[in-house]
C-alpha cells in the first residue's frame, strides 16, 4: 500500500476513535442523585457551589462540573460555571418525587419490616431509584399516608396525584379495589394480541388519566382493536371509532376490557 494512502486510513481511523467532547449522559440514579443533593444544599435565592456538591457526593469538582452541564442541557437546573446551580421547576419536582419516594421508603423498612431508625437511610439510598410511581402510590396507601420520616423526622413531600388531600385518595383506592374485585374477568389490553378486540369497561386511574384518554375517544363501552404491538415493551397500535391511535404500553396496561 502506498504510504499516503496508508497515512490517510491511519488518520481517518484515528478520528474515529477519537474521545468526542460530548458530555456522557446522566443516568436517572445519578440525575436524581445530583438533584437530591442540590435541594438539601440550597439556600433562598442562593446558588449551590460546585465545591459544596462535590463535597456531599464525595466526587471530584470536575466530574460534578461534567454533569452539572449534562443537568442544564435537559433543563433540571439553571448552572453558571464558577457561580453555581439552583433547581429549576422541573428539576424541584424530580427531587421531591425521588424525597417523597425515600421518605416512605424509610417509613416502610422502620414500621413494617422493624429494622431499626437509623440504619434505614441507607437502605431507603439503595431502592429509591428503582420504586415505580405505582409502587409510590401504593406504599404510602398501605402505611395509611404517612406524614414523616423516621430517622430525622422530616416531612414526606406531598404526592402528585390529581387528588385534594389524603381522604380522596383513600377513597378512590377503595373504589378502584371495589371495582376490580367485580371485574376480575377483564383484561388489560396490553394482553389482547394484534387482531384481537375488546369493549372498554374500566380504566385505572385519576381524573387527569381520564379526561385524556376520554378526549382520545377512549371512553367505556367502546369497542378497541389492537392493530400492532410494538417489542420490546413499545407503544400500542390501535383502531377506536375507525381511528387510529398509538398509545404508551403503560397507559395500555390500565385500560381493561371484555372481549
Amino acid at each position: 500500500m502506498p504510504r499516503d494512502s496508508a497515512r490517510q486510513i491511519f488518520r481517518y481511523t484515528e478520528r474515529l476513535i477519537r474521545p468526542q467532547t460530548f458530555f456522557p449522559i446522566v443516568e436517572k440514579e445519578v440525575r436524581e442523585q445530583y438533584l437530591k443533593t442540590i435541594q438539601s444544599l440550597e439556600e433562598p435565592d442562593k446558588p449551590v457551589k460546585t465545591k459544596d456538591i462535590a463535597n456531599a457526593l464525595n466526587i471530584s469538582p470536575a466530574s460534578v462540573t461534567e454533569s452539572l452541564q449534562k443537568l442544564a442541557d435537559e433543563k433540571y437546573i439553571e448552572y453558571q460555571p464558577y457561580h453555581g446551580a439552583s433547581l429549576t421547576d422541573k428539576g424541584r419536582a424530580l427531587a421531591n418525587k425521588v424525597s417523597r419516594k425515600h421518605r416512605l421508603l424509610e417509613r416502610f423498612l422502620a414500621d413494617v419490616l422493624g429494622i431499626e431508625p437509623k440504619k434505614v437511610h441507607k437502605e431507603a439510598c439503595a431502592m429509591e431509584h428503582t420504586l415505580s410511581d405505582d409502587a409510590e402510590v401504593a406504599l404510602c396507601r398501605m402505611l395509611n399516608h404517612p406524614d414523616t420520616c423516621p430517622d430525622d423526622g422530616k416531612a414526606i413531600p406531598p404526592c402528585d396525584l390529581d387528588v385534594e388531600n389524603c381522604l380522596e385518595c383513600k377513597k378512590m383506592a377503595l373504589e378502584e379495589r371495589k371495582k376490580w374485585d367485580d371485574h376480575s374477568h377483564l383484561r388489560p389490553l396490553t394482553q389482547l394480541r394484534p387482531g384481537e378486540s375488546g369493549r372498554i369497561h374500566f380504566i385505572r386511574g385519576g381524573r387527569a388519566r381520564l379526561e385524556r384518554l376520554n378526549n382520545l375517544g377512549l371512553t367505556k363501552n367502546t369497542r378497541i382493536e389492537v392493530l400492532r404491538a410494538a417489542p420490546l415493551h413499545g407503544p400500542i397500535e390501535i383502531s377506536v371509532r375507525g381511528c387510529k391511535l398509538c398509545i404508551g404500553r403503560e397507559i395500555a396496561n390500565n385500560i381493561f376490557v371484555e372481549s
